[in-house]
């Protein structure tokens, strides 16, 4: 209880521990709960919970609660699937992708993501598993950080273009990026105005500071 009261004024490290992929993982308590950080950024249950909340909320949370098969390219602590789960009250299939084991140990342990009936976990990197998944989604979660980094295969048309031709009729994605330089905004501005030659695109620019929401509809024009 010390620690919780004391986090409100000083954030607490619960523990820290080395990753392959992400440098370094830190479940810090701030403000009486835990997140997860890495050594730039937050991964989960802080800022990065309210910029995919925006992002689903835009999207609608009715229409999320219909949707039969969603996939989260990007797992991290979790926070976007307790977001689904427990405030949107999404109860139908959840696939999560991470490449990084030792991330999706401690969302296990310390967010209880192994207690969600309707989460299948798989390790795996995003780029190889769009490519051999037979599934189809209403939903593609796109949130792939290396720290405060974004693989640049993200961008490329090949990954997209795979992405798009798993989601069902009306499905969506929701990708969620960083623009912090002149390059990443041309990086940005690059993809969708690419995305938007057969697809409806909107953006949600300057969220939580310099994070970019882009929602790809798959709909004919």
């Amino acid at each position: 209880m010390f620690k919780k009261l004391l986090s409100y004024i000083i954030p607490i490290t619960v523990h820290k521990q080395k990753s392959s992929i992400n440098k370094s993982i830190d479940v810090v308590m701030r403000g009486g709960r835990l997140v997860l950080d890495t050594p730039n950024t937050n991964y989960s249950y802080g800022s990065l919970q309210r910029i995919l909340r925006l992002g689903l909320r835009k999207i609608g949370f009715s229409g999320v609660q219909k949707m039969q098969n969603i996939l989260v390219l990007g797992l991290a602590g979790g926070s976007v699937v307790k977001t689904l789960v427990d405030e949107i009250g999404y109860k139908k299939k959840i696939t999560a992708v991470d490449i990084d084991t030792e991330i999706v140990n401690v969302a296990k342990t310390y967010f209880n993501l192994d207690r969600i009936n309707n989460l299948e976990i798989i390790i795996d990197d995003a780029q190889q598993f769009v490519q051999k998944t037979k599934s189809k989604y209403d939903l593609i979660i796109i949130d792939i950080f290396q720290d405060d980094m974004m693989p640049e295969f993200l961008f490329s048309q090949k990954f997209i273009n795979q992405a798009l031709s798993l989601l069902t009729s009306n499905g969506k994605i929701l990708f969620n990026t960083m623009k912090n330089n002149k390059k990443q905004a041309e990086r940005n501005a690059d993809f969708i105005e690419f995305c938007q030659q057969t697809n409806f695109v909107k953006v949600i620019s300057n969220v939580e500071g310099s994070n970019e929401l882009i929602i790809i509809s798959k709909e004919e024009k």
